[in-house]
């Protein structure tokens, strides 16, 4: 799977003139909790070429697309953000982007581009906006799924993870692990609610359908007085960062020049 990803890799840039920097996993196989069915969620940032840049029409308007999307198949997922675009988010410290910089499923990378990122990310990282990401995540999927007095199991691990998220930056101010098994061992006692939630994983990896099965009540517990306790205590923070965005425009420049000379 790893050599047709790099062939698909290596077709983009044919297709679309420009060179991959960086070529994740990313998802449920990067978190540590695939199904015998997931797909490939392949995220990649790219580059254009200079003269891409020097125009009049900003990124990301018209034509000038900051995002390139392959075709789902059933196999399949990938799409990249244009380096801009990733460097934006970057600096409003995007959950979504930092997991792809925590992946340990990496495709290909190149350049020096993405280590000069991770040098970058304790002066960019902002606590409160990653929190408030993971709690939204984690609300929105517990009130989708986790109501009924039946529920898909395997939901709960997309309430879970982003919980534990934010339990990680409470206590680390930094960004979480992207591994789930991780997040477990650090943030959940040994006890009945660990042990519940092990026995899940173990059944999802395992290949179980997880479907349709009684409510987990000391999970979903877990996770109500959490998500109440995370609310109230994200509205207490407080905390200023200094801009990046020289030292981001700085990055672009130097990787432009780097990878086209």
């Amino acid at each position: 799977m790893k050599e047709l990803i790099r062939r698909k890799l290596i077709e983009i840039e044919e297709n679309y003139q420009v060179k991959v920097l960086y070529a994740v996993e990313s998802g449920s196989r990067a978190w540590g909790f695939p199904s015998k069915d997931s797909d490939y969620d392949v995220r990649f940032i790219y580059v254009h070429q200079p003269d891409w840049y020097l125009s009049i029409d900003p990124q990301g308007v018209g034509k000038k697309r900051d995002v390139i999307e392959v075709p789902i198949n059933d196999l399949l997922d990938i799409s990249g953000w244009e380096i801009t675009k990733a460097l934006r988010l970057f600096r409003k410290s995007n959950p979504a982007l930092l997991e792809w910089m925590r992946s340990d499923i990496v495709y290909y990378q190149a350049y020096s581009f993405i280590d000069q990122m991770r040098e970058l990310e304790p002066q960019v990282f902002y606590s409160n906006a990653t929190i408030y990401h993971y709690l939204n995540m984690a609300k929105n999927n517990y009130r989708e799924y986790l109501q009924g007095s039946e529920v898909k199991s395997k939901k709960y691990f997309y309430v879970l993870r982003p919980v534990l998220a934010c339990k990680w930056i409470e206590e680390n101010r930094t960004v979480p692990p992207i591994s789930f098994q991780e997040l477990v061992n650090e943030l959940v006692p040994v006890g009945e609610l660990k042990s519940e939630i092990e026995l899940l994983l173990k059944r999802k990896i395992a290949g179980d359908e997880l479907d349709l099965e009684p409510r987990i009540q000391l999970i979903n517990y877990f996770l109500g007085n959490e998500m109440d306790r995370l609310e109230a205590y994200v509205k207490t923070i407080s905390e200023e960062i200094e801009d990046p965005t020289a030292k981001l425009n700085v990055l672009f420049r130097s990787t432009l020049n780097e990878v086209w000379g």
